[in-house]
């Protein structure tokens, strides 16, 4: 009997993900959690693990094809023909290692040695795990994370719906101390795009006119990351009544800051920047306005306000605009911020974010001064309420104390959702901020 591998669920209300590349070929002999595929969902690159090991039989996609939740990716050989060598002298599959128990091997925890599964055997975990039939239920990510800690998910219990092992049940069963090592995704390979239809929010628009009666035209496929960020920036766009506020900030003595400690913070392997400066204003402004760190919730009549600060940073890259997400940035200090920003956007530009370093953010900025400008008005991350944009600081001549001096001027945008505060709210929440970096020592010392 035939054993067929769906697409699972990846969390997140994800439906659906394009395919990047294929990494069995019909009739090899894989281990459970094997690579099996390379899937990009949500701006995220993403390996997908075999849920067992046996002989792929048939493989029923391709890179560049999208493909939801629930349909069929891989078909495997029963596991008893495959493991009898049929067609043609493959290995036994019972004698493959898996990825856990490679990996407990390879972090020192001592012999791996074979674990019973009848009523005599235990292993960590099994006496609360139960036997279990078939695949373990549990996303890519966790999956991921199990083979990082080399905890076998056939022990683990699981808390998540629907029976579905969550990486906290990972951690759990491994002791809960661990914290979870990002493992590089890989670069997706160039292939060829197919053209897609966006999903439409709200209005239908009227038919294109036929461009070619006035001259040569070229149509490109967008890319998956493009159609995503579209269909996002529609839904925000149509959902929430946006508002902007505009302000300045002097920024003149935190400008001094930052150039008097670059080689300090060089020799600690860092490179001080003014966006880790800006998270923490903003960070800290939000505890004073929660109602900018929070979601509608239109069909309960609701403001989600959220008493954690995960904040999300827009990095510019090839493919697209993609923002990661930086957790706890109030309970942070500058350092730590700088640190963590950097590696973050490293692994972003080189393709290999992992699906949770982009979601769960309750505020976000986007800092295009590198790129020049004098302000600008982005759109909201639905689903969540607020936007802080920044541009370049210039230097200013600015009348202070009778005297005209040069001053250095940081332009900034707050959009936000007019459903859950009004003008007035958005100008004190950016009075907040701009209070906060006109005034860096009160960054340096709440927190």
């Amino acid at each position: 009997m035939s054993r067929p591998f769906a697409l699972p669920d990846l969390g997140e209300g994800l439906t659906e993900a394009e395919i990047v590349k294929v990494l069995v070929e019909e009739g090899d002999v894989i281990a459970e959690d094997a690579p099996l595929l390379e899937v990009e969902t949500d701006k995220a690159t993403v390996e997908i693990p075999s849920p067992f090991g046996g002989r792929v039989a048939s493989i029923h996609v391709r890179a560049g094809q999208t493909v939801k939740v629930g349909e069929v990716l891989v078909t495997f050989d029963d596991a008893t023909l495959a493991a009898s060598g049929r067609g043609g002298g493959a290995a036994d599959v019972s004698q493959i290692p898996t990825a856990s128990t490679t990996a407990a091997a390879t972090r020192g925890s001592g012999p791996v040695t074979a674990q019973a599964t009848g009523s005599g055997g235990a292993s960590r975990g099994s006496a609360v795990a139960g036997a279990r039939v078939g695949p373990v239920p549990a996303t890519p990510a966790t999956r991921r994370l199990a083979r990082e800690l080399g905890v076998d998910l056939g022990t683990v219990r699981a808390t998540g719906p629907g029976g579905r092992v969550t990486d906290d049940d990972v951690r759990t069963a491994n002791g809960g101390a661990e914290r979870r090592a990002v493992a590089p995704a890989g670069q997706a390979p160039e292939r060829d795009a197919i053209a897609k239809p966006l999903r439409s929010v709200g209005v239908e628009p009227p038919a294109l006119p036929r461009f070619e009666q006035w001259g040569p035209v070229e149509r490109q496929p967008l890319s998956h990351l493009r159609r995503t960020i579209a269909e996002r920036m529609t839904l925000s766009a149509t959902l929430i009544p946006h508002v902007t506020h505009f302000d300045r900030a002097d920024v003149t003595e935190l400008d001094a800051i930052i150039r008097r400690n670059v080689e300090p913070a060089r020799e600690r392997g860092l490179t001080l920047t003014l966006t880790s400066f800006l998270l923490k204003a903003a960070a800290l402004a939000l505890h004073e306005h929660p109602q900018f760190n929070a979601s509608l919730d239109p069909a309960a009549g609701e403001l989600i306000l959220k008493r954690y600060c995960h904040l999300g940073v827009a990095v510019a890259t090839e493919r697209g605009l993609i923002v990661p997400v930086i957790r706890d940035v109030d309970r942070k200090p500058l350092i730590e911020l700088q640190r963590e920003l950097a590696a973050l956007a490293q692994r972003v530009r080189e393709g290999k974010a992992t699906l949770d370093d982009l979601r769960g953010g309750t505020f976000t900025i986007t800092n295009i001064g590198a790129l020049g400008g004098t302000g600008a008005i982005p759109i909201i991350n639905y689903p969540e309420a607020a936007i802080l944009g920044v541009a370049r600081a210039r230097e200013e001549p600015v009348v202070q104390e009778g005297r005209i001096v040069p001053r250095t001027l940081l332009p900034i945008s707050l959009t936000f959702d007019h459903r859950v505060a009004d003008g007035a709210d958005g100008a004190r929440f950016a009075a907040a901020i701009v209070r906060r970096l006109e005034r860096p020592e009160q960054i340096l010392l709440e927190w």
